[in-house]
């Protein structure tokens, strides 16, 4: 296990059921050793979640906050087999990082192809930077051709370890996660690891992700959460505030 510095994917009080501010969350950051921490608040389709106006305002957010790199992005609801999204592009132009994924209460599954078409949708819109959760069974997808397009598009899938909780009750995620991961490492394909953090004490924890890791024997290289130029290199983000 290498040290981590960068993880993108968590929310603060603002996401509706969350549990730390982000302030709370920079500190456990900067406990952790982190360089990067990401805030990305759910869109505005999740109950109880952020108004759009919220997104808006983020300038105001000291982009280091206790030594650390904040990154203050969303993380965006896939509505539709086109991949459109539940933040429009005068929002998304204002956000640090986008990262776009289907949720049950957001979106109604359909077929294999058409679940993939609605993922490909949001993978090929310039502003989405990571896919969250691909693996977790929301829907029915055809996880090769994300992989296939991971490269083309300069999208990160995301391998999640919330989805992993044992109280969350997911009798899938272990197994299509492990098939995401082998496929990842087929191609050649990095990927991001997700705390999907909703409190401070769970940023950059990917207990649940470390054992997948083993067993896949997946290469450190292609993490880019050890090294935070992978992810740069990747997505074609600059770290310039």
């Amino acid at each position: 296990m290498q040290r981590i510095e960068l993880d993108l994917h968590t929310h603060s009080v603002m996401s509706g059921h969350a549990y730390s501010t982000i302030q709370e969350m920079a500190e456990a950051a900067r406990q952790k050793g982190l360089k990067h921490l990401g805030i990305a608040e759910h869109g505005p389709m999740i109950p109880g979640t952020c108004d759009p106006i919220y997104f808006r305002n983020l300038y105001v957010i000291p982009r280091y906050i206790n030594g650390v790199r904040m990154w203050m992005g969303a993380e965006v609801n896939i509505v539709d087999y086109q991949g459109t999204l539940d933040l429009d592009d005068t929002y998304l132009a204002r956000l640090d990082h986008v990262i776009a994924g289907l949720h049950r209460l957001c979106y109604t599954s359909g077929t294999m192809q058409q679940n993939t078409d609605a993922v490909m949708g949001a993978m090929h819109h310039p502003g989405v930077n990571i896919i969250s959760h691909p693996a977790d069974g929301t829907a029915e997808l055809d996880l090769e051709e994300l992989v296939k397009a991971s490269a083309r598009t300069c999208t990160l899938l995301e391998v999640n370890n919330s989805s992993l909780f044992p109280k969350r009750g997911n009798p899938v995620a272990h197994t299509l996660q492990t098939e995401l991961l082998k496929l990842c490492k087929q191609y050649d394909t990095p990927v991001i690891l997700g705390s999907d953090a909703h409190i401070s004490y769970s940023v950059a924890d990917y207990t649940y992700l470390y054992d997948l890791l083993k067993e896949t024997e997946f290469p450190d290289e292609l993490i880019v959460n050890y090294d935070a130029k992978r992810f740069f290199d990747f997505t074609g983000l600059t770290d310039v505030e």
